[in-house]
């Protein structure tokens, strides 16, 4: 199982492949960022945000905090994202700071525009957070491969 520690080492795991894919995309064209692609959120810069996005959605869910509403489509350069991310990121450490073992067993009811109720375990959702990001990082290395750049490592062990 994954304790409080464990759980803070993953999201700074992708705090810091986030940040070298921001340094990554500091080196790329601005147009290679908007470009449309297939896959994913459909371009390296609204799939960076898409990440940030989803992050603090349901962090600021799970502390019963409004969440922000931000539309993808109006997002347009790499600064707005890092901006967003690092507020997002404060955002998190200060929940992960928190934590404490009941948070692990607690239970996050939701229900879908569909009406479809759901719980879910803090920890459960936290882990969703981890490996969405991890998810859409992939994806980032295959549009870099594409585009003939080397990716950034996400190698866990190596880094």
């Amino acid at each position: 199982m994954i304790g409080c520690d464990g759980m803070q080492e993953l999201f700074s795991y992708n705090w810091k492949i986030r940040q070298d894919w921001f340094e990554w995309c500091r080196e790329v064209d601005q147009d290679e960022l908007i470009r449309e692609r297939s896959g994913g959120m459909g371009s390296i810069l609204k799939n960076l945000f898409h990440v940030v996005d989803c992050e603090q959605i349901w962090i600021n869910q799970l502390q019963g905090k409004p969440v922000m509403r931000n539309d993808i489509h109006r997002i347009s350069s790499l600064d707005e994202v890092i901006s967003f991310s690092e507020l997002t990121r404060k955002q998190t450490e200060s929940f992960l700071s928190l934590w404490t073992p009941a948070y692990e067993k607690k239970e996050y009811n939701m229900t879908t525009r569909s009406g479809k109720a759901y719980n879910f375990s803090y920890k459960k959702i936290l882990l969703h957070v981890v490996t969405h990001e991890v998810h859409h990082i992939g994806q980032l290395s295959v549009w870099a491969r594409e585009m003939g750049k080397k990716p950034i490592s996400s190698d866990f062990i190596f880094r």
